[in-house]
């Protein structure tokens, strides 16, 4: 079971200071309540964290390996997350793009990207899961405003 998702806020902050944001794996991380434990692997590249969630049934613990890609002078970011639940028999793994712009007033943020869970957790079916996965893009989305400064949404695409 995949879901794509593409969404583009207004922020108030300025361009370096979403980058800034951005770059700071554990500020990200505690904006989803799903994600604790951020360990340095070999930062800024390489991180591990712990997905922690319920859904249905199943208790989720999975061990996630966390790859960030930089790019600076173009202000984009390529995260990728996988990990696997042993006791569930499940595995998650997510990408995710993150492209800065600067505008007349503040910062507009576009993240698109997608998740795939597989294996005994999947075998609840597309709704659930994506009723879920698009909480946790909602509680994402508003923890970025509230600490980033959410402007008007702009053109905002399916989560």
């Amino acid at each position: 079971m995949f879901q794509e998702f593409t969404k583009t806020i207004q922020l108030t902050s300025t361009p370096a200071t979403v980058w800034g944001a951005m770059l700071d794996v554990r500020r990200v991380a505690a904006w989803l309540s799903i994600v604790r434990d951020v360990t340095d692997v070999d930062p800024p590249r390489r991180y591990t964290a712990l997905l922690e969630d319920r859904l249905g049934p199943f208790a989720m613990r999975a061990d996630l390996e966390v790859t960030v890609e930089a790019d600076p002078d173009r202000q984009r970011m390529h995260v990728a997350a996988v990990g696997e639940d042993r006791q569930v028999a499940s595995r998650i793994s997510a990408t995710i793009d993150l492209a800065i712009e600067p505008r007349q007033t503040g910062t507009g943020l576009t993240v698109s990207g997608r998740y795939e869970i597989t294996g005994r957790i999947a075998t609840l079916g597309s709704g659930p899961i994506r009723k879920k996965g698009d909480k946790v893009l909602e509680e994402f989305f508003a923890n970025l405003g509230r600490e980033l400064g959410a402007g008007d949404p702009i053109g905002s695409g399916h989560i």
